[in-house]
């Protein structure tokens, strides 16, 4: 029988499917959420005895809607309950968006409408889609809960009241709103490739959901090459994802990684799509970020890594988007070619306090130009920004190698 901590591992794998479902039955995010979220109580009381059903989403589903339509029934007059009663045994009219009848699609891109914030998009999305508790969208947005909290209430409350339809757009207004939908669904996967709360490295969950995501903006849009792009650049990403933690859940370098055991049928699929990208000569940033991971995937080995490209590309990186955090990862890319002491100078220049992969390269470029009470000092800065988990661990290590030669 199902233990709580399954139970709650499948509610959060169904719980984004479900409420997208129920929001579209009926209307309102809230009703949707709350509905769901009994259903979940529901399931913590029942499945220990009965057994997981053979299909744990639907069931979530089916029961939150039955639940929330009889709370209707109760709450409504006698009119309107024959009215409703009348309404409910008729069939629905099938949704028709664009062929792609996704019930999570349709509410990213309400999620992703203008009138809302870019913040407020992801952070919703994340919450709706993703099944990410508040805390957890805090802390991954590095602001306090009640915050956030706001923030998520101010969002669902702009939806109604602009009232935001709940579809896929059409035209013009569909191209103009799929930048915000792709950087949502790039940000749910980086949640999941190195989850923000746990001692788990990956979230599995939300690494699938944002493939599954990213092949349907491709089957809605094939020849728009930064939806391409975008899910080459999961795929090659993904593709390493069995190796990156040891037996014992420990961190392990994408230069330690056994290549062998590399996902070969994601990275094919990830480089058929890169080659799609470029034959459209219409670079983007997920291209260029493909790109990069296409180039680190090709090389059999570590030392044949060609950074020299890898340095090239990161400089076209930079004339889309011109953010310290690409500047970062350019400057390890520079380490390789230049060596540390030039990339060092780069990192310095950059304005990233709370950012750990900040404080991480730069002990690395320290430990590596023979400055171990520097690199422990860099440690020392990264760990105090990051979680517990398997990054908080390696940090650690390394932090007591260079104190050990200091």
């Amino acid at each position: 029988m199902p233990t709580a901590d399954e139970i709650a591992r499948i509610f959060r794998q169904e719980s984004g499917r479900a409420t997208a479902t129920l929001i579209r039955t009926f209307g309102n995010i809230d009703v949707a959420e709350d509905a769901v979220q009994e259903a979940f109580v529901v399931a913590l009381r029942t499945w220990p005895e009965t057994g997981l059903p053979p299909n744990p989403g639907g069931w979530i589903t089916t029961t939150a809607r039955n639940r929330e339509i009889d709370r209707l029934r109760r709450e409504s007059t006698r009119d309107a309950r024959q009215a409703e009663a009348t309404a409910m045994a008729t069939p629905a009219d099938p949704i028709d968006d664009a062929g792609l009848p996704d019930d999570q699609l349709r509410l990213i891109f309400t999620c992703c409408h203008p009138a809302l914030a870019p913040a407020a998009r992801v952070a919703l999305t994340l919450r709706l889609i993703g099944g990410l508790q508040t805390p957890e969208i805090a802390r991954a947005f590095l602001v306090p809960e009640a915050t956030m909290a706001q923030r998520l209430v101010r969002a669902k409350r702009k939806i109604a009241v602009n009232k935001i339809p709940y579809r896929v757009p059409v035209g013009s207004e569909l191209l103009v709103r799929l930048r915000s939908v792709l950087a949502v669904v790039y940000l749910i996967y980086t949640e999941g490739h190195q989850a923000s709360t746990g001692d788990a490295l990956v979230r599995t969950d939300l690494c699938d959901e944002a493939i599954r995501l990213a092949r349907l903006l491709v089957a809605l849009l094939p020849d728009e090459p930064e939806a391409l792009g975008l899910l080459a650049l999961l795929l090659l990403t993904d593709a390493r994802r069995a190796t990156r933690e040891d037996a014992d859940g420990n961190l392990v370098l994408l230069a330690d990684q056994d290549r062998e055991r590399w996902d070969r049928a994601e990275i094919d699929e990830g480089h058929a799509l890169v080659r799609r990208c470029l034959r459209r000569n219409q670079p983007g940033t997920y291209q260029v970020q493909a790109a990069i991971a296409a180039v680190h995937t090709d090389a059999p080995t570590a030392a044949a890594t060609d950074w020299v490209q890898i340095l090239a590309l990161y400089g076209q990186l930079l004339s889309f988007s011109p953010t310290p955090v690409v500047q970062l990862n350019r400057a390890v890319a520079l380490a390789e070619v230049a060596g540390p002491e030039e990339a060092l100078a780069e990192v310095d220049l950059l304005d990233l306090p709370d950012y750990v992969p900040y404080h991480a390269t730069r002990a690395d470029l320290l430990r590596r130009l023979g400055r171990p009470h520097e690199a422990a000092e860099a440690y020392d800065a990264a760990i105090a920004r990051s979680g517990p988990g398997p990054e908080r661990r390696f940090l650690e290590g390394r932090r007591a190698e260079v104190r050990t030669t200091s």
